[in-house]
């Protein structure tokens, strides 16, 4: 590492102006700043891409090189040294800094913050970029157990028993389960009997063949797919592959992997959710023998540190992470996969607004390396770019190994009388199910006991006062609690309008139903999968080598069910209510509810037993259900997007969406209102033609104790939108009305909300 002088160190008198250093930082601020070299280190050797500690108002922070700059609208006796280099050489490969580069200006985001979002934590904060250094502790040459001065150290004694126990040294995190007092180790080097030794973490590498398991056969669609992905190997390609639920998208994953595996390549697969992580990585390790690194928000800092490294120095041959994996470095990129390249968690909602799967293409053909998107419900998008050519499209129509597709019952429930949730041909068609020895899915998209708590004399309902939402009944933690803000309180005794006692949870969630079944079938495990129930650490390991077992149990859980899991012994599954996406305000809505009705329908009959679907509904005739039960996603799909072409709605049109939100009404709207007249005057002076939406409050104005405001800027071409909002938003920055505000851009946003 280089080192450079104290903070104040003098300055040199005269500065050559080609020494000047241009740094990205982590501010909110869209530019780029401008320093000083350290003391005695020659700008023009530092590459692009090192990291420099720098002062930065009262604090120090780690910026990125970027540039190396001639000349500084900074006056030169203004321009501050930076106080230390931290690299020899960039953390981060070209194509990623440029992939930053890139990802900044099209979202519109600082290139500083942009660069944090790439870097691991410890790196942000100045951490060597290097594989981690281990402790270890070794007994001295010579040393004796009868050391006349271990006569009264009882401790001492046994501690360095046991170092001499371990002639290789015994790895400082291991001193606790060894039984060993760090104390009496530092007193033994006092005495010279032991010593401490630093190792740098050493690679595993790779013995023997690739495959630890032997491979599925493939059918013909399979290896159709597989042939086609093959033939892209070493340039850039993007394929779609859309297979129904069961019909082995995995198994081509791990065939495509295997090959690139023997090209001597890397694998990066990115997965939706951090509860499908150690699935996906049980099933990696039965296939390969290879150096998985699985990455996720869940890892410390130090975990996801090495993970990192591993990656970036080809120590990793398959990288596993959810969307933020997206910016891991590869030695030898090969292969990317998103898997469920639908899903909406690929999109961030808070700072960085980027989508990962929009840019892993962006990488793939950077790094000139084929992308393959799977998928069962594909999002309308990339079935629109498969359609339009960009995408290459791979179809997999058959279940893998014969399993049939499970059959559709839409069970009108408009007269009839519900437990719960739960209707009684739903409760005979469970009962039926376990009683033949198999397991039943009942999905319903609502934590919680009850969505709401109602008074049934004067008709109060529990309402949250910083959100304009109603706040939710949980019954195994005794509170009320708002799932936009996380607002928490104990339920009332009686109501607060009227005093009366009466108070009544309305509707069901899954605590409900959970507690409900557990009462209609008392013989049986009922396992709840949500959020709350999956909170503490192996919760969902625990819940899932429950299930694996094959007996006779009750699942029942949120959408958390529908992502990707095998259940082999699921025949039955219940979808308690369909209707919440059909009235939606969200143009997306019924495109959401058909992938998740799909997709949570996919988990029924993958093994030898058909599987059977049961969907609850009060519009069992409604178009959208009936086409979709009856002709399948695609037909549903298509129909979709044509609604969409003929709307004008995205893939057809291109979208920004500029929130706001502050303490007082009318604050937000009002710095809108200025956005939106500047907004038009550019338009003039640019000659662009973007569709100007707004401002409006926002669907739900209230949240979190703030009043908030949205305006949406629409175009039918990207170009046009891109060259206003660039100008636009140097422009709101500068705004005084946008400093007492709380603003954001949301660049392809998949929600209005």
């Amino acid at each position: 590492m280089l080192r450079s002088p104290p903070p104040d160190a003098p300055e040199s008198p005269s500065v050559p102006q080609a020494s000047i250093l241009r740094l990205a930082l982590p501010s909110p601020l869209r530019r780029l700043f401008d320093y000083l070299p350290p003391r005695g280190v020659d700008a023009q050797r530092l590459p692009l891409g090192v990291r420099l500690r720098v002062p930065f108002g009262r604090r120090e922070i780690v910026g990125v090189l970027v540039e190396h700059a001639e000349t500084s609208e900074v006056p030169e006796g203004k321009l501050r040294p930076a106080l230390e280099v931290l690299d020899r050489e960039p953390p981060l490969p070209p194509h990623l800094l440029e992939l930053c580069r890139w990802t900044s200006q099209y979202y519109q985001h600082s290139f500083g913050d942009t660069l944090s979002w790439a870097l691991p934590n410890l790196l942000r904060q100045g951490e060597p970029a290097e594989a981690r250094v281990q402790r270890f502790w070794l007994a001295a040459p010579g040393a004796k157990l009868d050391d006349p001065r271990l006569t009264r150290a009882p401790r001492q004694r046994q501690a360095l028993q046991t170092l001499q126990q371990h002639p290789h040294g015994v790895l400082h995190e291991l001193l606790g389960q060894l039984g060993i007092n760090k104390d009496s180790l530092d007193l033994l080097v006092e005495k010279g009997l032991a010593s401490q030794e630093s190792r740098h973490h050493a690679p595993v590498e790779h013995h023997g063949g690739w495959l630890a398991q032997a491979e599925l056969p493939l059918n013909a669609e399979q290896r159709a797919a597989c042939e086609a992905v093959r033939a892209g190997f070493g340039s850039f390609h993007s394929y779609l592959l859309a297979g129904v639920t069961g019909s082995g998208k995995t198994e081509v994953y791990l065939q495509l992997i295997r090959e690139t595996l023997e090209a001597g390549k890397q694998a990066l697969v990115l997965i939706p959710e951090i509860n499908l992580g150690p699935q996906t990585l049980s099933r990696f390790e039965r296939r390969f023998n290879a150096r998985i690194a699985l990455l996720h928000s869940a890892l410390t800092d130090r975990e996801r540190l090495d993970a990192w490294l591993a990656a970036r120095d080809g120590d990793a041959d398959i990288v596993i992470g959810t969307r933020s994996a997206l910016f891991t470095p590869l030695k030898n990129p090969g292969l990317i996969i998103i898997d469920e390249e639908h899903d909406a968690s690929y999109k961030q909602q808070e700072g960085l607004r980027y989508h990962a799967r929009d840019l892993a293409l962006v990488r793939a053909r950077m790094e000139r390396t084929p992308i393959l998107l799977g998928s069962a419900t594909p999002s309308l998008e990339s079935l629109h770019n498969a359609a339009s050519g960009r995408y290459g499209l791979l179809r997999l129509t058959q279940r893998a190994g014969g399993a049939q597709a499970p059959k559709f019952q839409r069970l009108d429930v408009k007269s009839l009388p519900l437990d719960a949730g739960l209707s009684m041909p739903l409760q005979r068609a469970i009962g039926e199910t376990l009683g033949a020895g198999q397991q039943v899915l009942v999905y319903l998209n609502r934590r919680g006991f009850a969505p709401t708590l109602l008074c049934h004399d004067c008709g109060w309902i529990s309402k949250c006062p910083r959100c304009d939402a109603r706040m939710t009944l949980h019954q195994g933690s005794g509170e009320l609690r708002c799932h936009h803000c996380d607002h928490r309180e104990r339920p009332p005794r009686k109501c607060p309008d009227c005093g009366k006692l009466d108070l009544r949870p309305v509707g069901a969630g899954t605590e409900r139903a959970e507690e409900r079944l557990r009462i209609l079938f008392p013989n049986y495990p009922v396992l709840r999968i949500d959020r709350d129930s999956t909170s503490r650490k192996h919760a969902m390991r625990d819940l899932f080598a429950t299930i694996n077992k094959g007996e006779p149990c009750i699942l029942v859980g949120t959408q958390m069910l529908a992502k990707g899991h095998h259940f082999p012994r699921v025949t039955l599954v219940a979808i308690l209510d369909a209707d919440g996406g059909l009235f939606s305000a969200d143009f997306r809505a019924s495109e959401r509810m058909a992938q998740q009705i799909v997709q949570v329908a996919g988990r029924a009959g993958r093994a030898e037993e058909p599987g059977r679907v049961l969907i609850q509904t009060h519009l069992a005739e409604h178009p959208l259900l009936v086409q979709l039960t009856e002709q399948g996603y695609f037909a549903f799909a298509e129909q979709a997007l044509s609604e969409r072409r003929a709307a004008g709605l995205p893939p057809f049109c291109h979208m920004a969406l500029l929130r706001a939100e502050a303490h007082k009404p009318g604050q937000a709207e009002g710095f809108l209102d200025e956005a939106c007249a500047e907004a038009e005057h550019l338009q003039a002076q640019l000659g662009s033609d973007v569709e100007l939406l707004g401002p409006v409050p926002a669907p739900m104005e209230r949240r979190a104790g703030r009043f908030r405001a949205q305006l949406l800027l629409m175009s039918t071409a990207r170009a046009p939108l891109h060259r206003l909002l660039t100008p636009w938003l140097q422009v709101l920055e500068g705004m005084p009305s946008g400093r007492q505000v709380r603003w954001s851009l949301d660049v392809d946003p998949i929600d209005l909300f």
